[in-house]
């Protein structure tokens, strides 16, 4: 192992160490008390009663992360990998939570899930939706198809978009330059731009909130130059959000609220790399635009909670690429619509026991027009029926339980059964919680794996089943606050694609047999005074080699975080990423061909100032200090050295 890895692995020993040798207290403090969850049981939750270890990003730690994308402040969480987010601005995300897969994640927007029904893993593309219209994220990590259904096989994401603030009229706007350069072809012109505002407010009985964004970068080539001297052209990326949400309280009991928003891409991109090094091209282009419209009416009365998340999406993807064996331009479009409509019911058994009770309907349908083929809507659906029931127990000598079960009923292949149960102990005279949990989870087959001209109509779900344990503490008059996670994944009938030499027959297959994962994740937060504040986390991950592509076996975030004054802060950000492997189609040899990937490490920094207190701050980054060449993916630019300045004018 890296001999920094050694050092700074020892560094968290020592700091337990010491931190065990404080005075014992509780940890349920006074802060934690008041700090609530909502991804474990889809109800608000104080987070000492909770058994997960649930990573919270909440508002001010995004108003301290001005200009980074949502992929790359989840980045930053332990167990979490998004691939790509340090590459072209259009380059696509992969999402590898503990040696997991994009259709192992699922991603909820205001607790409803958002994803594209016509992409072959389903997976939401989170370069549609702007860091500046999130409020908070929740991230919790393992299964947990018991609450949210398919794909939620090893972690669920969170998105709390922003809402109405206490004034009858408000508003924000923002804006940012900055540069765009990798390593090796460093350049100083702004070619990174992102604006946009807000209006909200409040009345009696309404509340409303509306926002744009604007984004657009170029500046580097998706496929990186193989040296130099060599110069690719630039694969631009811009990005548009219109985003609407109204809320209306029929009584103190009854609140209404709807939402409707519009996003869209547009990026050049090059052909995928085959180290022929004829894969750099300017006619390649692809458009996504996504429309979502929603209605959630929230009931409360004795003992109890109802609420109502609806959503519709239309997703529409097209592409314009050349071929390179006729030397002309194609046209290929996907159209997805999704539905989905979750009711849920919270009723307060006793004071120390409630149920979560609910039916989840899901359709999706999708169709494509290809220069190989088209496939129709009225061929390409499905849809799943899913009652599922939670319990509960919270006690006060510090035992909780969390336990329930769902049952999938899915039109193309029928029935599966999901369940979980997460016990903790929060100790009275110890500054300890443990919690353990054991859940089991599924992955459907997505429409294109189902029904496009590589489908198999008879696949059936992946199925996943975790296990955790771990404990929670906070020590050193509080200051100290570390949690540590083990973890151990198994999988069966994995989709995996079978092809055949001979006959050329291709198409989707569930393989036999068992994949394993396992791992370690730790994370400390230390208050080394009142203005300064270290967070660090270290993952250990591993999986058997069927699942081995792109997973860092080790990997550390650390970030110091120092308040100069109560308008100054400059924060630090260091990031260590381990040796991956990863593979490609060798244009040359006709092979797929495996490769390994250096391990690297970067060094960030960002200082924020307030010139008028909660009116006007200004902000400028530094990406990649030392301009560090390294790889995320073969064969593709990553960001060098890069420059941010940007303000925010609120009203």
């Amino acid at each position: 192992m890296n001999k920094k890895i050694v050092r700074i692995s020892a560094l968290f020993v020592l700091v337990s160490a010491c931190a065990f040798a404080q005075e014992k207290e509780n940890v349920a403090s006074k802060q934690e008390l008041e700090e609530v969850v909502v991804s474990d049981s889809k109800f608000a939750l104080a987070k000492e009663k909770s058994g997960k270890v649930i990573t919270k990003i909440t508002t001010e730690e995004l108003k301290n992360r001005p200009g980074q994308s949502i992929a790359a402040i989840l980045n930053t969480v332990a167990g979490v990998e998004i691939n790509g987010n340090q590459s072209a601005a259009g380059k696509n995300l992969g999402y590898y939570i503990r040696g997991g897969k994009n259709s192992q994640v699922l991603i909820l927007i205001d607790g409803i899930p958002v994803n594209d029904a016509s992409g072959i893993s389903m997976e939401y593309d989170l370069r549609l939706l702007p860091a500046e219209q999130v409020e908070s994220i929740e991230i919790m990590k393992g299964a947990a198809s018991t609450l949210y259904g398919t794909g939620a096989a090893t972690g669920v994401i969170n998105i709390k978009l922003k809402k109405s603030g206490k004034k009858t009229v408000s508003g924000n706007g923002y804006f940012s330059v900055g540069t765009n350069a990798t390593a090796t072809q460093q350049n100083q012109k702004a070619s990174d731009f992102n604006q946009g505002f807000s209006v909200n407010g409040r009345t009696t009985k309404l509340t409303y909130f509306a926002a744009f964004n604007s984004t657009e970068t170029k500046g580097i080539s998706q496929i990186a130059p193989p040296n130099s001297n060599v110069h690719y052209e630039e694969d631009p990326f811009s990005r548009l959000n219109y985003l609407a949400k109204v809320g209306y309280a029929v009584t103190d009991k009854l609140t209404l609220d709807f939402f409707g928003n519009y996003d869209q891409i547009k990026n050049a991109y090059d052909g995928g790399f085959d180290n022929t090094g004829t894969s750099d091209t300017n006619l390649n282009t692809t458009s996504s635009k996504q429309f979502r419209l929603g209605f959630s009416p929230k009931f409360k009365y004795y003992k109890g909670e109802f609420v109502l998340n609806s959503s519709f999406n239309k997703l529409v993807r097209s592409y314009d690429e050349l071929d390179t064996y006729s030397n002309s331009v194609g046209f290929a479009e996907y159209e997805s619509r999704s539905v989905n409509v979750d009711g849920f019911n919270k009723y307060e058994v006793a004071p120390s026991f409630f149920l979560v009770s609910g039916l989840q309907y899901q359709f999706h349908d999708a169709n494509s027009v290809t220069p190989y083929g088209n496939i129709a809507k009225e061929s390409t659906k499905f849809n799943m029926i899913d009652p599922y029931v939670t319990g509960v127990y919270t006690s006060n000598v510090g035992f909780n339980l969390n336990a329930g079960a769902r049952w999938n009923s899915h039109s193309a292949y029928g029935n599966q059964l999901v369940y979980n149960i997460n016990p903790s102990f929060d100790f009275q005279s110890l500054p300890l919680k443990i919690i353990s949990s054991y859940s089991t989870a599924f992955v459907t087959p997505s429409l294109y794996q189902l029904y496009s001209q590589y489908g198999n109509s008879k696949l059936t779900p992946e199925k996943n089943s975790t296990a955790e344990v771990g404990f929670e503490t906070q020590l050193g008059n509080k200051k100290i606050r570390w949690n540590v996670v083990g973890f151990y994944r198994e999988q069966t009938n994995f989709i995996g694609f079978y092809y055949n030499p001979t006959t050329y027959a291709s198409n989707y297959v569930n393989i036999d047999g068992l994949n394993k994962a396992k791992g370690i994740e730790t994370e400390i937060q230390f208050a080394l005074s009142d203005k300064l504040k270290w967070n660090s986390n270290y993952t250990f991950t591993q999986v058997d080699e069927a699942l081995n592509r792109l997973i860092p076996k080790h990997k550390i975030n650390s970030s110091l975080d120092y308040k100069v004054s109560d308008s100054f802060f400059w924060n630090v950000n260091y990031q260590y990423i381990d040796a991956r492997k990863d593979a490609f189609f060798d244009g040359n040899t006709y092979a797929t061909t495996q490769v390994k990937l250096g391990s690297y490490q970067v060094l960030n920094t960002l200082v924020r100032y307030e010139i008028s207190k909660n009116k006007l701050s200004v902000f400028g980054s530094v990406h990649n200090i030392f301009n560090v060449d390294f790889v995320e993916n073969i064969g593709y630019s990553t960001l060098g050295r890069n420059f941010k300045l940007g303000l925010t004018i609120n009203l």
